[in-house]
């Protein structure tokens, strides 16, 4: 059997830093992170190691002196709060994620109704439209409806969003309302859209994908969802524990990827699991790239 790694995957900038950052000695028992600073279960539990405490939300009892938004962003208005209340906030939000805040304030001021392409109960989208009047969550096209009599839309996007669905609803947007001004700011960020081209390339390859992943990662979720979409089977896992050797009879060539909160020795650890497998051809696996290539 063969095993082949996607050319993109795993921890992005983004996330890398956010952890690095939290990670930081200084902070040592003096931290708490109002949220998940990344959905990957090894990362929480290291920064728990660390004496970094976690709650659910500002409104959770907190004995820290210091207070940290997560890489997925949140409101302005909980960054107010929470120094009101005597707290020094720390921002590890992505500066992808950071973008798409911008690109919505300006279509406020410009006029446009704000209308974010994504999951309403996610954290990000959360943030990105907590602090806004109105604005409008298109999950899939059986929600376009709700923008009817709106004149002016503003389309931003969940940055963890598949590109090819973004772009399939922003033209069934368009093509539904022909007499409004629609407007796309594609936010969808570089890392998520690398990892998806990488995984669409490899599934058309292979028998069999593992997708490495927490199982509430959005992105990783994402990944998972195209190799369905090409048919392909696909196992999304956690931790290499979950692997069974019956996962592979009969099978010729399995690729591995991995979402944007995923670390590399979590990466690693599956990948030498699986190359340690009965029947494993060491010759023609891709082995793992060095883990500075990952971060891209």
């Amino acid at each position: 059997m063969k095993v082949t790694v996607a050319k993109a995957l795993g921890t992005c900038f983004g996330v890398q830093d956010a952890i690095d950052l939290a990670m930081d000695d200084s902070f040592r028992d003096k931290l708490t992170i109002i949220g998940q600073l990344v959905h990957n279960p090894q990362t929480t539990e290291r920064l728990r190691q660390n004496g970094v405490r976690m709650v659910n939300s500002i409104a959770d009892p907190i004995e820290t002196p210091y207070v940290m938004i997560t890489a997925h962003g949140a409101p302005e208005s909980l960054r107010h709060r929470a120094e009101s209340m005597g707290y020094k906030v720390f921002d590890a939000t992505c500066p992808l994620v950071l973008q798409v805040h911008k690109a919505v304030a300006r279509f406020v001021r410009e006029g446009y109704h704000p209308t974010v392409i994504g999951q309403a109960d996610h954290v990000e989208v959360k943030g990105i439209s907590g602090d806004l009047k109105e604005f409008t969550i298109i999950r899939d096209e059986t929600e376009i409806d709700k923008l009817i009599g709106r004149k002016k839309i503003g389309i931003v996007s969940q940055t963890t969003q598949p590109i090819d669905k973004v772009l399939r609803l922003v033209n069934l947007i368009r093509a539904s309302f022909p007499d409004a001004d629609v407007q796309f700011k594609d936010t969808v960020c570089k890392p998520t859209k690398d990892r998806q081209v990488a995984v669409r390339d490899l599934a058309r390859e292979v028998d069999l994908m593992l997708v490495i992943g927490g199982h509430n990662s959005s992105n990783t979720k994402k990944l998972k969802l195209v190799c369905d979409e090409l048919g392909v089977q696909a196992y999304h896992i956690e931790r290499a524990s979950e692997i069974r050797p019956d996962m592979f009879n009969g099978l010729q060539h399995v690729g591995i990827t991995a979402g944007t909160s995923t670390p590399y020795e979590v990466i690693e650890e599956v990948y030498n699991t699986i190359i340690n497998l009965p029947g494993v051809d060491l010759s023609a696996c891709s082995g793992l790239p060095e883990p500075k290539e990952n971060l891209h």
